[in-house]
């Protein structure tokens, strides 16, 4: 008797303990159904790559969004909804979104940017942005007879900012009293870079300035040499600008092998 009874709770152990990890892969039991942990996971997953950190809290709303996708999902079957032609014609774009997304991924991971390919990048970025950097201002108005009545005003000792941001039809340097900040030449139109070097530091040009923006009166405010970013802190930037050039190139690349007809 005692032998059997210690056989009988040696089996209930063993089932108990061979059930276990098939219960600990179900998020729970909807109606019978039984809704695996893995789709939680994919909803982490998917959170978790948009950068939001994932709290007790978080993890507790994730397991009832689930479980109310269930609850939905199996009502809508119980109605037909999936044999709808709306259904099957939604249910293949996601298919073949889904199977795109695939494809570009697994090229990213089979043809990654290098570490060489970003420092490459950087030198070229950094050789066109060598040399000086300029900090002007400027006064943008439509007419050259009111530019150069802006120029007799300065002249005569009128402030700059004050006119700049009365008259300036840029709206972005005007507010801020002409200011452009600090830019590389090349930032600015042939015109308008033509007429900035040649200034002096504090000087405004005598002539307004015309390019297809209107007139320009210009003041340079100072000169300095080219401050480049750090490799280190625009890495993450070119690399992520690189892999979306080579992704381009390769859908460009399949695009045009394709046989249209």
């Amino acid at each position: 008797m005692h032998n059997k009874l210690l056989s009988g709770l040696l089996a209930v152990a063993l089932v108990g303990a061979t059930a276990l990890p098939a219960a600990a892969q179900n998020l729970a039991v909807v109606n019978g159904k039984a809704v695996p942990t893995a789709r939680a996971d994919q909803l982490q997953k998917q959170i978790e790559h948009s950068g939001r950190p994932i709290t007790p809290e978080l993890k507790n709303q994730i397991k009832e969004e689930v479980i109310a996708r269930e609850v939905f999902m199996q009502e809508a079957q119980k109605r037909g909804l999936q044999n709808s032609q709306d259904f099957k014609d939604q249910m293949e774009l996601a298919r073949q979104a889904l199977l795109i997304r695939e494809l570009f991924a697994d090229y990213q991971k089979k043809n990654p940017v290098s570490d060489a390919d970003v420092k490459a990048e950087y030198d070229k970025f950094a050789a066109a942005s060598a040399g000086k950097e300029y900090e002007a201002s400027h006064i943008l108005v439509e007419k050259e007879d009111q530019a150069k009545d802006i120029i007799a005003q300065l002249n005569k000792g009128a402030k700059f900012e004050d006119i700049a941001k009365k008259e300036s039809k840029d709206p972005g340097s005007g507010a801020k009293g002409g200011d452009l900040g600090w830019a590389n030449p090349s930032s600015y139109v042939p015109e308008f870079t033509e007429a900035m070097i040649k200034l002096e530091k504090g000087k405004i040009t005598q002539e307004p300035v015309k390019s297809q923006f209107g007139w320009h009166i210009i003041r340079l405010n100072d000169i300095r040499d080219a401050q480049l970013p750090k490799l280190d802190d625009v890495k993450a930037q070119i690399r992520q600008q690189l892999e979306q050039q080579k992704l381009a190139q390769f859908q460009q690349e399949l695009r045009s092998k394709a046989k249209v007809e």
